[in-house]
């Protein structure tokens, strides 16, 4: 057996970045930049850019770029046409469900009307799941909802702001759970999106009204007694007074970038770079 002294090895220093870490990174940066200027109309729908340009604007590799566009048109969010480059498309077309679209959304000046969104979702989703659950649920989930009920309704009255979120996260997503279907489940991580982003823009106050607490706790004892009928009806209520408590904003904003009514307006076509 011949030894191949043609081999090179190369050392890393203890904690540098390796060279497909640092390659992530930048695809993630141009992802995201990219991603972000789209749902927050700065990139419109009907714009066209090319590759290169990309390239150019944020100094990194054409296999780089080349990821992160494949990426944005996985969500159809841009179509690469020949000759023409890469044009982006309307709202129409996007992968609304992913958590990504949904966050740039939020963060950007579409965030009222993702948020509207979201919320018109978990009305027509989770009466139905409450009323599933009330059927379906175990004594012990049915338990620790009640439990989850208790603490929430304390954490809300006492303004604990961090700690009502993550347990009116977990109640939400536990309603879900408790269905049964794999399907309803899968939805938790929008109900979570729509809390994270009320909380985050200021748009919940610090302490929920009594009467908006008593209602979790009404879910929470009628999936427990087996009244899918209350379950549902109680969580309607809840998801009627957050539309109640976000009217104002969205008669102030009744139209927002990225909303699908927007989408059909002609763009002026633009790099998008500047």
């Amino acid at each position: 057996m011949t030894r191949d002294t043609n081999l090179i090895f190369v050392e890393f220093p203890l904690g540098s970045p390796r060279p497909e870490s640092a390659l992530s990174d930048q695809r993630e940066k141009v992802l995201d930049a990219l991603g972000s200027e789209i749902c927050g109309n700065r990139l419109a729908a009907g714009s066209i850019f090319s590759t290169e340009s990309v390239e150019q604007r944020f100094q990194v590799s054409r296999p780089v770029v080349r990821e992160a566009l494949r990426a944005l048109q996985a969500l159809g969010m841009i179509l690469p046409k020949r000759r023409v480059g890469m044009t982006v498309m309307p709202i129409s077309y996007w992968n609304v469900f992913d958590i990504q679209v949904i966050r740039w959304r939020l963060a950007g000046q579409g965030r009222v009307a993702q948020l509207r969104s979201l919320t018109e979702l978990r009305t027509a989703i989770e009466p139905a799941a409450a009323r599933m659950a009330a059927v379906r649920a175990s004594l012990s989930q049915a338990s620790e909802l009640t439990e989850l009920a208790r603490e929430l309704f304390e954490a809300g009255r006492e303004g604990k702001v961090e700690a009502f979120l993550q347990l009116d996260i977990r109640f939400h997503s536990m309603v879900l759970e408790m269905t049964g279907n794999e399907m309803f489940a899968k939805y938790h991580h929008l109900i979570a999106e729509v809390l994270l982003g009320r909380t985050q823009y200021n748009l919940m106050p610090q302490f929920p009204s009594i009467e908006g607490l008593q209602f979790h706790v009404d879910i929470a004892l009628a999936i427990q007694s087996g009244k899918p009928e209350k379950a549902a009806a109680s969580m309607l209520a809840i998801m009627d007074r957050a539309i109640e408590e976000m009217g104002s904003i969205w008669n102030k904003y009744p139209l927002q970038a990225g909303d699908p009514s927007d989408s059909n307006k002609p763009k002026e076509k633009n790099l998008g770079f500047s």
